[in-house]
């Protein structure tokens, strides 16, 4: 029962400092036949549990809490058993959405997170959010970025908690390390690799995104 990556993308809204724009977001489930994590759980539980099937769920993991990618993570939670794990810095963003619930444990830098035979390491990589985190799986040559690092550059850092600098030491430090053939797999759009990112990132660093 090899590992493998399923994904939806879905549909809905990310509000923050008073206004709302319409999205699409990726949602990421990793495991195998037996089990697995999802990757955010943004605006359609249906979506991703068709994805999850029968399979145990042993956690609902956070790439960080912009309501986008978090707004369903309790019903999901909920309804498939499994607890909510998100980096403790990205409190002040989860509150806003559900300031009711807590999530149900941590992720730390370092952290592997086991499942399906294969592990996802955790790298706090802050800028977009405090406690935004990518989740590297070398078995699987696969990088899941939320919203740290797109096809086109760094995530958004124009909007409350958010830092320019602070994302761009994230990315060259935390994640161009990674083999070049690494995909990266972000919250939205296509993916690409980390080979392609190196090769647009001082561009990007000039230009200020």
């Amino acid at each position: 029962m090899a590992a493998r990556i399923d994904h939806t993308t879905t549909s809905g809204t990310f509000s923050l400092d008073g206004q709302t724009f319409d999205v699409d977001n990726n949602a990421w489930v990793v495991g195998d036949d037996a089990e697995c994590v999802v990757i955010d759980a943004p605006h359609d539980v249906e979506a991703i549990r068709a994805l999850v099937g029968d399979r145990e769920v042993r956690a609902v993991l956070c790439t960080h809490a912009h309501d986008d990618h978090v707004r369903r993570a309790p019903e999901l939670a909920e309804a498939v058993g499994a607890p909510i794990l998100l980096h403790p810095d990205d409190m002040v963003l989860w509150r806003l959405t559900h300031p009711e619930r807590e999530p149900d444990g941590e992720l730390a830098d370092g952290q592997v997170v086991e499942v399906g035979g294969i592990g996802l390491r955790v790298l706090h990589t802050p800028g977009h959010a405090p406690g935004a985190v990518c989740l590297h799986s070398p078995e699987l040559g696969v990088v899941f970025t939320g919203d740290t690092l797109f096809a086109g550059g760094p995530g958004a850092t124009g909007r409350s908690y958010s830092d320019f600098g602070t994302i761009t030491e994230s990315i060259r430090d935390r994640l161009l390390p990674l083999p070049a053939d690494t995909e990266v797999r972000p919250g939205h759009g296509e993916s690409s690799t980390i080979g392609a990112v190196r090769s647009q990132f001082d561009e990007w660093v000039a230009r200020g995104y």
